[in-house]
Order: C-alpha cells, then sequence, then structure tokens
C-alpha cells in the first residue's frame, strides 16, 4: 500500500511529481489545508513536508503513524525536534536549497539601497522628477563584510565579487586555503568586519551564542554612513543599541527578519531603511529546489536509509554519551585554549579501545565543538560535510591499542599561525568513574583533570617560584583555585599549570601572567 505523504503548503508541484512517479507514495498537497485539520482526514500518513507551519506536540500526536517530517528549507525552529524524537518521528531540512536566494537577495539590498531605487519609483510615479535628490553611490570597490562562510555566505562573496568589492569575512572554522581559495581576507575578530567595511551582511543563525551579539559594541566600531544586512534572524542584532547608535552616527539597516513572520506593527520600522518581508527564500527556483530536496530526501530515507539530513538524530546504540560529551569537551578546550580563531587546517582524531566503532559518530560533537552553528542532532556525514565545505581536512587514524589507553580518544588541531606557519595541539581524555578526564595535553601526561568549569593554563619554562606567582595574582584578582597540576615535560624544561578556578579569569589577569611567567601559552576556557 502507498505511503501516504502530507503537503499542507505551497511548494512546488515537483515534491509531489517525484514522490509519485516512484510509485510507493500518495501524495495529498493542498496549501488551504489546516494540519489539525488533515490529520483528522489523514490519520495514516507517513511523512509530512512543510515551510514556515508550526508542528508542535498537538500536531505531531494528531498524526499516530507519521514517521518523518521535513522542512522544505533550511530553519527548523518551527518544528519541535525534540517532542518528534520523542515520538520515534525523523525531521529532515533542505540545507543548501535557499542559499542562492539569499545571497541574491543582499546584493538587491546593497542595490536598492546605494541607488535609491524604493523613494525614487514612488517619487516618480508622484508625478515628480528629483533627479538631484537620488543622486546614489556605487558598491564597486567598497568593502563588504560577511559574519558566517556557510552555503549562503560562500555564494555571497561570488555575487559580490562580480562587483569588484574587496571582501572581508570572520567564520574561525573556514580554513586559510578557503578563504584563499574564495578570495577572501578571513579576520581573527568579528569587530574587525563591522570596523572595516562599508556593507556588514549577517549569515549566522539565532542561538544563545549569537543573540544580541551585534550591540553597542560593535555599532560604535561601524563607518559613518556604514549599511547593516540581516536576512539571517531577527534576535541576533539588539535593536535597541541600534535605535541609540542610529541616535548619534549615519548607519543604514537592511532588514528581512522578524521575531515572528505576520502581520502586523514591526519593532524595526523606525530604524530601517529598507523592510521586506522575509523574502530571502521567496523564488520560484528556491521552492523548486527545497520541494525537490524534500522528495528526494524521503525516498532516499525510506529507500536506503540515508539520514545524512535528519536534524534530531539519535546517538548509535552501545555509544555511551559521556564520550560524546568528552570528544566535545577535548575538542573546546584545545580549539579554544591553543588555537583561538586561527584558521584551523587539519583536525585529526585517534580513537581507542571498545571507542573505535563509533569513531564516525565521534566527529559530530567535535564539528559542534569547533562550529557553533553546527546541530550536534545532524549526524556524521553531515559533521564531515561541513568540515570539507570549510576547507578542514579530517583525518581518523589508525589506532594501535597496544598504547593501553583504553577507552580514550586523542584530539589533534593544526592551524595557520599569525605567520602562516603551521602550529599543532594535542588533547587525550577518557572517562573515569563516570567522569570526563583530560590525561593530556601535548607533551603533558598524567594529568586526570576534569574538563568543566572554569580552567586556566600556562606553559612556561621550568623553574622555582612561577606557581606561586600565578597564584599570587590570581589571588589579588579576587579569584580561587579549586584543583592544580602542574607536570613537567619529558625533558624537564617546560612546565604546565592547569588551575580549575571558581570564575572566569579576565584577559587582562591571563596576560599579566603571561608577561609576569613569560609565558609561551596562557588561557582561560569555559567548558
Amino acid at each position: 500500500m502507498p505511503k501516504k505523504v502530507i503537503i499542507p503548503t505551497k511548494l512546488n508541484a515537483i515534491a509531489r511529481e517525484t514522490l509519485e512517479s516512484n510509485g510507493a507514495y500518495c501524495v495529498v498537497q493542498d496549501e488551504s489545508m489546516q494540519l489539525l485539520h488533515a490529520a483528522r482526514e489523514h490519520a495514516d500518513a507517513h511523512a509530512l513536508i512543510v515551510r514556515s507551519e508550526k508542528v508542535g506536540p498537538e500536531v505531531i500526536d494528531a498524526f499516530p503513524g507519521l514517521k518523518v517530517i521535513i522542512r522544505a528549507g533550511a530553519g527548523y525552529n518551527t518544528i519541535d525536534t525534540e517532542y518528534a524524537r520523542s515520538k520515534g518521528i525523523d525531521v529532515m531540512n533542505t540545507p543548501g536549497a535557499n542559499s542562492n536566494a539569499v545571497a541574491e537577495e543582499v546584493m538587491a539590498l546593497m542595490m536598492a539601497h546605494a541607488r535609491h531605487l524604493i523613494p525614487a519609483d514612488a517619487s516618480c510615479r508622484s508625478g515628480k522628477w528629483e533627479k538631484s535628490l537620488f543622486m546614489g553611490t556605487e558598491i564597486t570597490g567598497k568593502t563588504l563584510g560577511i559574519l558566517g562562510l556557510g552555503h549562503i555566505g560562500q555564494l555571497l562573496v561570488r555575487r559580490a565579487s562580480g562587483f569588484d568589492m574587496k571582501i572581508l569575512a570572520f567564520d574561525p572554522i573556514v580554513s586559510a586555503d578557503r578563504a584563499k581559495e574564495l578570495g577572501v581576507e578571513m579576520v581573527a575578530d568579528y569587530r574587525d568586519v563591522f570596523e572595516r567595511s562599508d556593507y556588514v551582511s549577517l549569515h549566522i543563525p539565532e542561538n544563545d551564542r549569537t543573540r544580541g551579539m551585534i550591540d553597542a559594541s560593535v555599532f560604535a566600531l561601524m563607518k559613518d554612513g556604514g549599511v547593516l544586512i540581516n536576512c539571517a534572524r531577527a534576535g541576533v542584532v539588539d535593536e535597541a543599541d541600534l535605535r541609540a547608535a542610529k541616535a548619534s552616527k549615519s548607519i543604514v539597516y537592511l532588514n528581512d527578519v522578524y521575531p515572528k513572520d505576520e502581520a502586523g506593527d514591526k519593532p524595526v520600522a523606525d530604524i530601517a531603511e529598507i523592510m521586506l518581508p522575509h523574502l530571502g527564500a521567496s523564488t520560484r527556483e528556491a521552492n523548486f529546489n527545497a520541494a525537490r530536496l524534500a522528495a528526494d530526501q524521503l525516498i532516499a530515507l525510506d529507500e536506503r536509509g540515508v539520514a545524512s539530513a535528519i536534524v534530531n538524530r539519535d546517538m548509535p546504540a552501545g555509544l555511551d554519551p559521556a564520550y560524546y560529551e568528552l570528544a566535545y569537551a577535548l575538542t573546546k578546550f584545545c580549539r579554544v585554549g591553543f588555537s583561538g580563531n586561527a584558521q584551523l587546517k587539519l583536525v585529526e582524531t585517534s580513537v581507542y579501545g571498545d571507542l573505535k566503532k563509533f569513531a564516525e559518530w565521534l566527529v559530530v560533537p567535535i564539528v559542534c565543538a569547533l562550529d557553533a552553528d553546527f546541530s550536534r542532532s545532524l549526524d556524521h556525514k553531515a559533521a564531515e560535510e561541513r568540515l570539507a565545505s570549510t576547507g578542514v581536512d579530517y583525518s581518523c587514524r589508525d589506532a594501535d591499542d597496544h598504547k593501553g589507553y583504553g577507552n580514550s580518544i586523542t584530539i589533534d588541531l593544526t592551524v595557520h599561525g599569525a605567520d602562516q606557519t603551521l602550529h599543532k595541539a594535542s588533547v587525550r581524555g577518557t572517562v573515569t568513574e563516570g567522569n570526563l578526564m583530560i590525561s593530556r595535553i601535548n607533551d603533558f601526561d598524567r594529568l586526570y583533570v576534569v574538563p568543566g568549569g572554569h580552567i586556566a593554563c600556562f606553559i612556561y619554562d621550568d623553574r622555582p617560584g612561577v606557581l606561586a606567582e600565578i597564584s599570587a595574582q590570581l589571588a589579588t584578582a579576587g579569584i580561587n583555585i579549586d584543583d592544580v597540576r602542574n607536570p613537567h615535560s619529558d625533558c624537564g624544561s617546560r612546565s604546565l599549570a592547569l588551575l580549575k578556578v571558581n570564575q572566569a579569569v579576565p584577559p587582562s589577569v591571563i596576560e599579566s601572567i603571561r608577561e609576569k611567567i613569560n609565558a609561551s601559552v596562557a588561557f582561560h576556557v569555559a567548558l
């Protein structure tokens, strides 16, 4: 019996045609259909394909036979993915289907503002001839800054390059080689994008890390007359700070995103020079691409078990979640502590003991630690594809279990230094009695420190009195030490001071200690 697929949204007919031509599906498509009404009529539905419709517990419960929900688009925040997983339902999206449409919209917004197309059209239609009033500017030769070089960001680079724009970008996971290939200058601090660019385009998700990050501190750095373009998510911009900044300097805001996609007054109406009703993905081509991908992915999942687009995956049976968290913590410690925002070149892993059979799955938390925009609910293929798209090489080495490391994980990160030479950092860890442990950092072994809370780390030439100096400066700053490891390297010339502390260590204190003890490595990380 054919599997029933419900499409209660305006979606290109290619989805229905593709599924029906497969022969295994019966498709009901009606854009006027209400989801709960559809459930009453089609309780036996196998799959649901939606766009922006909300799919919460009430809707999910109304489809007792549902196995798959597909968001024909990238963002899936309108779907309760956790509840769907609790009911054994896979949720999928179609990443990349809308990317070109959004990239072209950014170019359209820049051009519309630069040449005053919207007010000039209104003026001309009213019978006026205000040619001198609408003297424009050219975007050729201007600097475009991009936050986030994912699918959309990379397509925008190509479009803007055709206008001979200079392009800066911030995305710490994109490799220097990939940036060079794109013709982009990568910056180590996202604030540099705002300070140096004539146009800044946002292509980052909204989450706990990014919410409100575009605030007064970056508005203060923007050029007078600088243009901010938001076709990403409304919440990443602090609108109150933007309003205050516009009162004192000329900042232009071009916007296509809102807290809710609905009619009514918009909170940015007084500060946005151009407002669009979330048109980023609204092209016939994007709708076609999303529809086709949705159908292809459903067929691939049902026929071959291809699950790379599932966004609410369970961990495989038998993998202790503690090792999943260990891979994340080790990678974050290594990345934040030893390489910061330096451009990644290579990620290498070694997985020992019984964990070997889960090696491919452990790449997911590794990529999550490197790229806060990557969802840990995706699978290992999606994680490897994310690294490949940014030009970062990945290798899982053959591990030698004769070393006696038991069930443990080694993470090595290689980055391009400021002088473009390659630098490598290595961390190994394990789980002991249910506790995550860092067992080795570079040449310093047998540490057994829990990777949690606040950690300060210093590497320096071994000599008496250094640990006392570190302790004294932390005490002066009102920071209490909870635990300390202070091993020497095998050759005895170098020492590591690894301190668990009760609060964040301010950068000024880290820098003061670095200078005082002449440390080659000095950092604080919160895990």
